[in-house]
């Protein structure tokens, strides 16, 4: 057996995803667009939530970061640090994890949470090696 209404609430949200939009239906953040935003400087939250190990080396160095694995991130005193009037930017290390994240915090109340597409990978391709080990911020020189 399934839950009925949980099923019917996935069916709503899913509903609209098709075609060549489905990107941007299910939230998706292309590398190029969360860049230009972050060096547009705006008030966005980059949330990382890989483990503690994935991140002890290599993590997002960009404002507004923040670090909350995924399993502990749907715990009360950790959605309460998540701004409900910005947009989040929700990272893994390929963009599945974070695919799936965003899904459940849009459906629990999180309307502008967005999934980056590709996840630190697809941004390090963006980037470049060099661009991607330098801090990406408003004074970051054009690409």
């Amino acid at each position: 057996a399934y839950d009925q209404q949980l099923a019917e609430l996935y069916a709503e949200i899913f509903a609209p995803v098709q075609g060549p939009k489905a990107g941007k239906q299910l939230h998706l953040m292309k590398p190029d667009e969360f860049v230009a935003q972050v060096r547009e400087g705006s008030q966005l939250v980059a949330l990382d939530i890989r483990t503690p190990g994935e991140t002890l080396f290599f993590t997002a160095n960009v404002p507004g970061h923040m670090a909350i694995p995924m399993a502990e991130l749907f715990q009360p005193e950790q959605l309460a640090q998540l701004p409900t009037d910005r947009p989040i930017v929700v990272m893994c290390k390929s963009g599945t994890r974070a695919a799936a994240v965003t899904t459940a915090l849009r459906q629990i109340g999180f309307v502008k949470a967005y999934s980056l597409k590709g996840g630190f990978k697809g941004l390090s391709a963006y980037l470049g090696p060099k661009e991607a080990n330098m801090p990406l911020g408003p004074k970051t020189a054009g690409r």
